[in-house]
């Protein structure tokens, strides 16, 4: 008989799958729960708008959430709180009516202005009474107004003058950039920026530099520019010579067309004739900026000095006088001989008739008396 059997022996287990499973003992530990978090929906709030502070990786059935402001549980600042059990809100101290808290703990704030800029700390409590906290933070900047162009000198002389520029109105976390005619400021000694580029300095300006400028706010929620703007440079402007197609012109011909030689811009021109302004005949015509006048066709009146004026705001200059001479006096002379010898032989055909018609009434009238 076979004798009875002994307990069933250990399997035998490799030494180094033992030493293995010990070190994953060692280093490995139970997976932790995420963190609570807080993020601002939009990062960046721009006055008026509305924004959620959402709460990420709540624990799970909490009990409830309360919201304060500032980074400490102070009751003083308590904004509103939520219980979930019974379905409860309560509002604190802090709650400026535009604040709303859901039922997931993310909290609402409509409409934000400036003062809402801060810190926010939600408290969570779990329902083995244990708190959990995180803090989020919101940044609330101003909707940029237009800006203005401001200028310390609205009418600089030229070569002169420095003009100083400022882009306003001042505001806060914001940035400012220029444009001189649609292009970025050139590199230039007599332009210089203030160090927060809100100001900007035209060193002794030149008709070159009237502009527009235009200047640029911008801060992290918006971009506003201004109206275009235009420096008034005011310079002297030179005396303008006059030249004329013709200075002896028949009358009724023409035409005969006067016109500045110098193209001088920016300036306004008068026309003058024997020192008074020149009252338009029918028969004259200015081009579209004033510089040419033509007289077509020329009158007896239309001799003698013509002058163009021009002026801007900071002083005029008048040319010399050109003499237009008008040759109807000459013909006119002749004609007049003509016509005094022509009435003259006239008056002479007709007298000779009656001279010797009287003769003979006369010499008849002194037979009859005689006799």
């Amino acid at each position: 008989m076979e004798p009875p059997a002994g307990p069933a022996s250990t399997r035998h287990v490799p030494w180094n799958r033992l030493v293995l499973a010990v070190s994953l003992l060692t280093f490995w530990t139970p997976p932790t729960t995420a963190q609570l978090t807080i993020e601002t929906v939009p990062p960046r709030a721009a006055e008026g708008s509305d924004v959620l502070l959402l709460a990420h990786n709540v624990t799970k059935n909490p009990l409830g959430y309360a919201w304060f402001r500032g980074e400490t549980v102070d009751h003083s600042q308590l904004i509103t709180s939520y219980r979930v059990d019974i379905n409860v809100t309560t509002n604190g101290p802090t709650h400026s009516g535009r604040e709303a808290l859901y039922p997931n703990g993310t909290l609402l704030i409509q409409s934000v202005t400036q003062k809402d800029t801060g810190s926010y700390m939600l408290l969570v409590t779990k329902n083995d009474l244990q708190t959990e906290r995180q803090t989020g933070h919101l940044h609330v900047y101003p909707v940029l107004p237009r800006p203005i162009i401001t200028s310390n000198n609205s009418n600089p002389w030229e070569h002169e003058d420095t003009v100083v520029l400022t882009c306003g109105p001042e505001t806060q976390n914001t940035s400012y950039m220029w444009w001189i005619s649609n292009q970025s400021l050139p590199k230039s000694t007599r332009l210089e920026l203030s160090e927060d580029k809100r100001t900007l300095t035209v060193f002794n300006v030149t008709r070159k530099d009237t502009g527009p400028y235009v200047c640029e706010a911008r801060n992290p929620v918006g971009i506003s520019r201004s109206d275009p703007f235009t420096l008034d440079v005011l310079y002297p402007v030179a005396r303008p010579p006059l030249q004329a197609s013709n200075t002896t012109v028949p009358e009724h011909e023409g035409p005969v067309v006067l016109s500045r030689l110098t193209d001088e811009t920016g300036v306004s021109i008068r026309w003058l004739f024997k020192g008074q302004s020149l009252l338009l005949a029918d028969r004259m015509t200015l081009s579209s900026d004033n510089s040419t006048l033509t007289i077509d066709p020329i009158s007896r009146e239309d001799a003698g000095g013509y002058q163009c004026e021009v002026s801007n705001r900071g002083n005029s200059r008048k040319s010399g006088p050109l003499r237009l001479r008008v040759t109807w006096q000459e013909n006119a002379r002749a004609l007049d001989v003509g016509a005094i010898t022509g009435i003259v032989i006239g008056v002479l055909l007709v007298l000779m008739p009656l001279a010797v018609l009287g003769c003979f009434i006369f010499l008849h009238s002194s037979c009859l008396t005689r006799y």
